[in-house]
Formats: structure tokens, C-alpha cells, sequence
């Protein structure tokens, strides 16, 4: 972590004190990440990860220190609680013989009211 000078509120004290926080964690030669968790953790981390595979997070929420480092940790937290689900793999359905039948016979349904509104052809 690293402590940065922080934009927005904090009056004359935002000059002076670092209060923002970078959280800096080396994703593609962590030890700690199994290899299915490393491979979501880079496609959710997107735009926070560096071209070395180091996810940076910031936080200039709050005013003071140690509720930046609080809220950077958390979003860490949620990033990897994130990272850890499974996703449930898509098995490719067909649509039910019965649904293409009630869809053909709406499309008829339109085609005809829509008939109906053209011009009367007397005999």
C-alpha cells in the first residue's frame, strides 16, 4: 500500500496529508492464486491492472488514512470473493415443439389483422 495525495473534500488539510490509498497486488505471479481464480481475478480486475499483471486499487473515499486503507481492502475483498466463484457452465437448450407452434401461430395472427387493414376490393 501506498499513501497518495488525495482530490475533493478536506479543505487546507488535502494540501498537505496523503490520505489516498493505492493498493498494489501482483495478480499473474501471485503464489497464493490458484490458476482458475488468477485467470477471472484478470478479466474482472479490467482497467485496474497494469500490462505486468499488477492490480491497482485506489481509494480517496475518506478523509483520513486508515479509512482509505479500510475501504481498499474491502473492495480487494469483494474483488476476489468475486473471483472465486465458479461459474455455472451454459448448456445450449433447443426451443419445445409446442413454442414454435404458439410462435408461428401469432405470426399469423399479425399477418392477417394486418391484412385486414388494407383497402376493400368491391366485386
Amino acid at each position: 500500500m501506498t499513501f497518495v495525495r488525495a482530490s475533493g473534500p478536506g479543505g487546507q488539510n488535502v494540501n498537505k496529508v496523503s490520505t489516498a490509498v493505492q493498493l498494489r497486488f501482483d495478480v499473474a505471479n501471485s503464489p497464493s492464486l490458484p490458476d482458475d481464480v488468477r485467470r477471472r481475478l484478470l478479466a474482472l480486475a479490467g482497467s485496474r491492472l497494469t500490462q505486468d499483471g499488477v492490480l491497482i486499487i485506489t481509494s480517496r473515499v475518506h478523509r483520513t488514512q486508515e479509512a482509505n486503507r479500510a475501504e481498499a481492502r474491502a473492495q480487494f475483498d469483494r474483488l476476489i470473493a468475486r473471483a472465486e466463484v465458479v461459474p455455472k457452465p451454459r448448456r445450449p437448450t433447443r426451443p419445445t415443439l409446442n413454442s414454435k407452434r404458439r410462435r408461428l401461430e401469432a405470426k399469423s395472427q399479425r399477418s392477417s389483422s394486418k391484412k385486414l387493414r388494407g383497402r376493400i376490393i368491391d366485386d
